[in-house]
């Protein structure tokens, strides 16, 4: 039992609401101060240092980079308004732009919180405007926003693919299929509520073909951003890596010449963003890594694998648990912590029992999107309610039929391996 205490000094730092990777540091020197004392601290923190030097790891920040980006130069801008004209005519017609818009830019932001706070200040004060409860316009946006990290390029469909050493191209093809399902469960899910409480639509009527493709031709630039990062790496013109820098490139000439909006003096804010947020994620993944050094000294993720070969020989049965075990780890941690520290464990265990790990990395990925709507510590839950200013009460109230919703599609996609790798399997 010894070998579990830094699991429990981890879980209790989470708990005193310590951040994830302060709490992933204070563990992992736990075990080497105290249980494991053989190794020269210099090593240890040699670990934190090392852990990030990998090129693949550049993606992080250029991706990070894509989304500041976006936020100044009009692209989410011609995005939702591309969003607009093809489903604003419908029940529910903000709510779906909602929707479909953190379809659309998933491929660019690639965070639920960014994509949640952008549409928080954006939709939510029109929505209300146009008779949407407060409570159910923060909801769908907060419900919405699980979509982002599964289209790519998400970081966390990279993350996943450097730690269960996939192709992250292939990670890519096939986040398309699970994300257009989300995507689909929730416009039906906002129809059926729509119809109940008589939301208006936000178009008076449907958009004829011609404004449909004069809408088109405005939004193509933004809409081409992840079309090329896809299509880039498929044909082999560029790494994820290349493509990361190329989508920075391409958005900045974009947002300056094609739309704009890019100023010279919002330089200096989208690089701080992208500083903060490739900090944020490098900490963790930093600190994650060395906890991950611990867990293998111990053979921690040998015995979960043995552990559930044991508890049962069946698949269904394995991901089943697996997924209630994701989910609830999801109403405590955060996403990112959770893919860092979770998918090194799991993804021997599923592999024993013949699962594809891309299958997995579909499977964990939607799952703990989902953990961020869930009480008590879902984070889009708490970025959305803090910006709308609504009682996390009355946002969980609301937000139960999208957990629902997307709960269905997990479901899915962990049963059918056939639907859930569809896109991937198109180009193999």
């Amino acid at each position: 039992m010894g070998s579990l205490t830094p699991v429990v000094v981890l879980f209790v730092l989470f708990f005193l609401n310590i951040p994830v990777a302060f709490a992933l540091m204070g563990a992992s020197l736990f075990y080497f101060v105290f249980i494991n004392t053989s190794m020269p601290m210099q090593m240890v923190i040699q670990q934190f240092v090392t852990s990030v030097e990998s090129f693949p790891y550049l993606a992080v920040p250029f991706f990070i980079m894509v989304g500041s980006v976006m936020n100044y130069s009009g692209i989410s801008g011609a995005l939702m308004d591309f969003a607009d004209v093809l489903v604003g005519h419908t029940k529910g017609g903000l709510a779906q732009v909602n929707v479909l818009l953190s379809a659309l830019m998933g491929g660019i932001s690639g965070s639920a919180n960014a994509d949640a706070a952008m549409q928080s200040k954006i939709l939510v004060p029109e929505m209300e405007r146009k008779g949407f409860s407060k409570a159910f316009s923060a909801a769908i946006t907060a419900g919405s926003s699980a979509i982002s990290p599964v289209i790519p390029p998400g970081t966390n469909l990279i993350l996943y693919a450097l730690i269960a050493g996939v192709p992250v191209g292939s990670m890519f093809l096939a986040a398309y299929m699970p994300g257009m399902l989300m995507a689909l469960a929730l416009m039906i899910t906002v129809h059926i509520i729509a119809i109940k409480r008589d939301y208006k639509p936000s178009r008076d009527r449907i958009s004829t073909f011609m404004e449909i493709l004069r809408q088109f031709g405005k939004s193509i630039w933004a809409l081409f951003i992840p079309f090329g990062i896809i299509m880039g790496m498929r044909f082999g013109i560029f790494t994820p890596t290349e493509a990361g820098g190329i989508a920075v490139v391409f958005s900045i000439i974009v947002g300056f010449i094609i739309y704009k909006q890019l100023k010279p003096a919002h330089i200096p804010l989208i690089l701080m963003d992208t500083v903060k947020g490739t900090g944020g994620v490098m900490a963790i993944i930093a600190s994650a890594r060395v906890f991950g050094y611990y867990l293998t000294l111990e053979r921690i993720p040998q015995m979960i694998t043995e552990t559930l070969v044991n508890f049962t020989d069946s698949t269904f049965v394995l991901l089943i648990v697996i997924n209630l075990l994701l989910l609830f780890i999801g109403m405590f941690l955060e996403g990112g912590a959770a893919l860092v520290i979770l998918a090194p464990l799991l993804v021997p265990a599923v592999v024993m029992f013949g699962v594809d790990p891309i299958h997995f990395g579909m499977i964990f990925i939607v799952n703990i999107m989902i953990g961020g709507l869930t009480p008590p510590f879902g984070s889009m839950m708490f970025t959305v309610s803090t910006i709308v200013n609504v009682k996390v009460e009355d946002f969980i109230r609301e937000v139960w039929p999208f957990i629902g919703a997307l709960v269905a599609v997990l479901l899915l996609i962990t049963y059918s391996e056939t639907v859930a790798l569809f896109t991937l399997n198109l180009f193999r």
